[in-house]
């Protein structure tokens, strides 16, 4: 384990002083807390930039953060949600916990940080996406994959068999079939930690989810597989969607827009609640966004290209009666309209 004065080599290869680490921590304490001050949120500001290695530790943090999202209900998500919730001050032991959270991966092991896999294992793996970013690959048999925000695969690719491994987030995967170019006879699977779909020569998404895998067909079909169900397959269709745990497979449903409508860098909302709307959105973006229990209940509908999410949050309250407060770019909170200033 390192000791407390033993510099962290982050993993971009920057080292820096364990006191610039633990400063950045302190700081992601304070603004989650939720009691900073704007003067508080200036002497930060210009605290990133008094020195290159101030930015290098918080964009770090930010990395951290954001891949923490897509374990969803891990330890460490669920304490750094809980942290900026409680609205109560900085605490010297919350300080602490945050620390350790942050640069637990970096300074000893992933295994706080765990959950059905870890963040450090999601940035060493083969294809990766940032927070926000969606990334295109074309792989050697000539399979098309897209990666959504926050997403991590590896490739095993071998003589027998073509293996995708979703180790977090989401992917669209477009084989060759139908194109008129020979396809490759060795079978193509996504394994998640729920268990294998195979390609049935399709197009399709792939989404882990904290408790269960999301699966949309837009063309052919794919057999799902469970990973501790031996002998219960499903095929599922073009135009059909389902999820499925380790042990069961849910009955299909029709494939919604809303569920695939990132593979056109939208939001498609229907009718859907402004907590769900915005729980969606805070995929796409760095930091967090809290919306107060009183109007978590309204709902939206519209198009929104996820290009500008900033943008996004700036609308809002041109169709619903809400306010946007912007603690900073990495920490926003929609609250009732006539909620005091």
């Amino acid at each position: 384990m390192a000791t407390p004065d033993e510099p962290l080599t982050l993993p971009c290869g920057r080292v820096i002083s364990r006191a610039t680490a633990n400063a950045a921590a302190d700081w992601l304490t304070l603004l989650m807390s939720g009691e900073a001050t704007e003067e508080q949120q200036r002497r930060w500001d210009q605290w990133r930039k008094a020195h290159v290695d101030h930015e290098a530790a918080w964009l770090h943090i930010e990395s951290v953060t954001g891949r923490m999202k897509s374990l969803g209900s891990s330890p460490a998500y669920t304490a750094l949600s809980s942290c900026r919730a409680t609205g109560q001050p900085a605490s010297a032991t919350r300080r602490r916990v945050m620390r350790m959270l942050v640069w637990g991966g970096v300074a000893t092991s992933a295994g706080l940080l765990a959950s059905r896999t870890t963040p450090w294992q999601a940035s060493m793996a083969n294809c990766r996406s940032a927070t926000g970013e969606q990334r295109n690959f074309a792989l050697e048999d000539g399979t098309q994959l897209t990666l959504n925000t926050g997403s991590a695969v590896n490739l095993r690719f071998d003589a027998r068999e073509r293996r995708i491994l979703l180790l977090e987030g989401e992917i669209m995967v477009a084989t060759r079939h139908g194109s008129g170019i020979p396809t490759d006879p060795r079978p193509l699977l996504v394994e998640t930690a729920d268990g294998s779909i195979r390609s049935l020569g399709t197009r399709f998404t792939v989404r882990q989810r904290p408790e269960s895998t999301s699966v949309a067909v837009l063309d052919s079909a794919v057999e799902i597989s469970p990973r501790d169900a031996p002998g219960r397959t499903l095929v599922l269709h073009a135009g059909e969607q389902t999820q499925f745990r380790r042990e069961a497979i849910e009955t299909p449903g029709l494939t919604d827009e809303q569920s695939v409508a990132w593979t056109q860098g939208q939001i498609l909302a229907d009718e859907l609640r402004l907590g769900d709307f915005l729980a969606e959105l805070d995929r796409y973006r760095p930091g967090f966004i809290r919306v107060d229990p009183r109007v978590a209940h309204l709902r939206l509908s519209g198009v929104f290209p996820l290009a500008d999410t900033d943008r996004i949050l700036t609308t809002l309250p041109s169709v619903l009666p809400v306010r946007v407060q912007w603690r900073t770019r990495y920490w926003v909170t929609v609250v009732p309209a006539d909620r005091g200033r």
